[in-house]
């Protein structure tokens, strides 16, 4: 018979995903305001549109391999070398790239117990092991803890999403570098910023490559470009080299190439998003104190209602989606007790308030 590998056949079935394009069809629904999955509500900068329209004749072509025109921005933003910077198709193939490079087959990568589901997929599917530890009970990251379990594993790698997925919590620039400190020197510190544009500026780390730190930057969040596949890596050339080896050479489209730089030199509408973004947070929360679902502070696009416990949470969950409204809630404890919510424009949000009341006033009845 022909079977799959051991490592493959070993990992049970699953999907780290279910795209609400499914849900829909399952539901048999037309439409459904889509809150779940954290994508911009605000869409691509009209420069990036326009940029992408115009070279649309010459999508029969292959984009630039090297990314060299989107590097050469990149490098000049972080004042650092080109070779310091690595496009990908969105962070999830970048950090497929960083696992299978640093990581053999046995070895031990650590994360926090049910942040961004996709780095522990890529541990499993080439063959590692993965060691998490449990949020703290306010829905922050126990970085000593995972500290910890990285010197008693001699972790390979320590995955760290700042801001947080699926909380929002965010540790400033002086609390990464001593948590880089505290890891084991062979260990790679991968630093999932795709969220940073919308944290505090003065408290993320400077824009330079760190040592011993590959840091993920994404165009799908602040710059609207998630359906695009396309993002990057700063770190030092000496740990982006083995990535090259083994990248797909024309793995980021053209289209994606030509947006993401356009959308650089828009910086308008960048702030223009991060303002709207930033009332829509304290929308929420106005709207959680009064429905008695407290929100957690959050440096991202999206917010938490706590709903007390993961059974009420599962209620809300599924009372929205019924009036056509996608959220999601996260599956561990004890985050199992939100529902996560994207930050959408000032109607989506109008729309989501009356749900939500409505929501609550038969759950609570």
């Amino acid at each position: 018979m022909i079977r799959p590998n051991s490592t493959i056949k070993a990992i049970s079935a699953g999907e780290p995903f279910i795209g609400p394009e499914r849900i829909m069809r399952e539901r048999g629904l037309d439409s459904m305001l889509r809150l779940g999955a954290n994508e911009s509500a605000f869409g691509p900068s009209p420069r990036a549109i326009a940029a992408m329209s115009a070279e649309l004749p010459h999508l029969a072509w292959y984009g630039d391999p090297d990314s060299h025109a989107l590097r050469g921005a990149l490098a000049e933003r972080w004042a650092t070398l080109l070779d310091d910077i690595l496009i990908t198709s969105g962070i999830d193939e970048l950090l497929g790239l960083v696992v299978r490079c640093y990581l053999e087959p046995g070895e031990t990568a650590v994360t926090a117990a049910g942040t961004y589901p996709t780095f522990a997929y890529h541990v499993l599917g080439y063959g590692g092991r993965v060691e998490s530890v449990a949020y703290c009970e306010d829905g922050t990251i126990d970085l000593d803890a995972l500290a910890s379990a990285a010197q008693r594993c001699n972790a390979a790698i320590c995955y760290l999403a700042n801001p947080d997925n699926p909380s929002g919590s965010f540790v400033d620039a002086e609390a990464i570098a001593r948590f880089r400190a505290a890891l084991p020197a062979r260990t790679l510190l991968l630093l999932d910023e795709a969220y940073a544009e919308f944290a505090d500026p003065a408290s993320v780390p400077e824009r330079r490559a760190m040592l011993g730190i590959v840091r993920a930057r994404t165009f799908s969040k602040l710059y609207g470009m998630a359906g695009a596949r396309i993002g990057y890596a700063v770190a030092p050339q000496a740990l982006l080299a083995p990535l090259l080896k083994v990248r797909l050479q024309y793995g980021v489209n053209r289209n994606a190439q030509i947006g993401a730089l356009a959308a650089l030199g828009d910086e308008p509408f960048a702030s223009d998003v991060l303002e709207r973004t930033a009332r829509g947070r304290a929308a929420y929360g106005a709207l959680g104190q009064e429905l008695g679902l407290p929100t957690l502070p959050s440096a991202t696009n999206f917010v938490c209602f706590d709903c007390s416990s993961r059974e009420r949470a599962d209620v809300v969950l599924e009372a929205l989606l019924r009036r056509g409204v996608w959220t999601r809630k996260p599956g561990r404890a004890p985050l199992d007790r939100c529902v996560r919510v994207t930050v959408g424009d000032e109607a989506a949000q109008a729309h989501f308030a009356a749900e939500l009341r409505a929501v609550c006033s038969r759950v609570t009845a």
